[in-house]
């Protein structure tokens, strides 16, 4: 769960800091390690244990999905057997976790975009996965994501129309268990909306930690 969360790791004494590029835990009393070990070695990024032209292969899938093998193969500049087992072994570790078609939601009805801050009475973990589960039901509710700070989970939802989002606002959301308080903002419009990750900049992270 995330560093501060009353009922977290707040209460066990530990808070999470950023300091040059690097996550620490800071222990209340004045220990501190690093995330990596006790000796302080720097942290190997998730990026690193790819090479060059398995980070090529997933920039190219992620930017189009539906893309052959052959064409990805040319892309990236390898033969297709090759580049066909390096996109089965991504998938297997795990790196690409799934192929979907970008739907145009407003295209499709769904008129209406909201976000819902939402606190909670409880911060226990217990309590915290349960409205994540909880979440997982609702089909209004497209992501949920827990944040550290004054709220707890922010909610990206799509409905046809205001009535039926004020309608699970009122009927599902604010009357669930454990739910405080429920602040929305309804979306005007979208300026961006790209997927996955930048990896122009982990490239220039990966070359200058080289």
């Amino acid at each position: 769960m995330p560093v501060g969360k009353r009922g977290g790791a707040q209460e066990s004494g530990c808070e999470g800091i950023l300091r040059g590029g690097e996550i620490l835990l800071r222990m209340v009393g004045g220990a501190r390690m690093n995330r990596d070990s006790h000796k302080g070695t720097r942290a190997t990024m998730p990026g690193q244990k790819l090479d060059e032209i398995d980070r090529m292969i997933l920039a190219e899938l992620q930017a189009d999905g539906r893309m052959t093998n052959v064409e990805l193969a040319k892309r990236v500049g390898i033969s297709a057997p090759p580049c066909l087992r390096r996109v089965r072994t991504l998938e297997d570790q795990g790196f690409i976790r799934g192929y979907h078609a970008d739907v145009n939601s407003r295209e499709l009805g769904f008129e209406v975009q909201v976000f819902a801050m939402v606190g909670l009475v409880s911060q226990a973990e217990i309590d915290l996965s349960a409205f994540e589960a909880k979440c997982q039901g609702w089909p209004l509710v497209r992501e949920c994501h827990m944040l550290n700070g004054e709220v707890d989970f922010v909610l990206k939802c799509v409905a046809p129309d205001l009535r039926t989002f004020q309608n699970f606002l009122t009927e599902e959301l604010t009357s669930a268990d454990n739910v405080a308080s429920v602040k929305t903002s309804l979306v005007i419009r979208g300026a961006k909306d790209e997927p996955g990750v930048p990896f122009d900049v982990l490239e220039e992270r990966l070359k200058r930690d080289a």
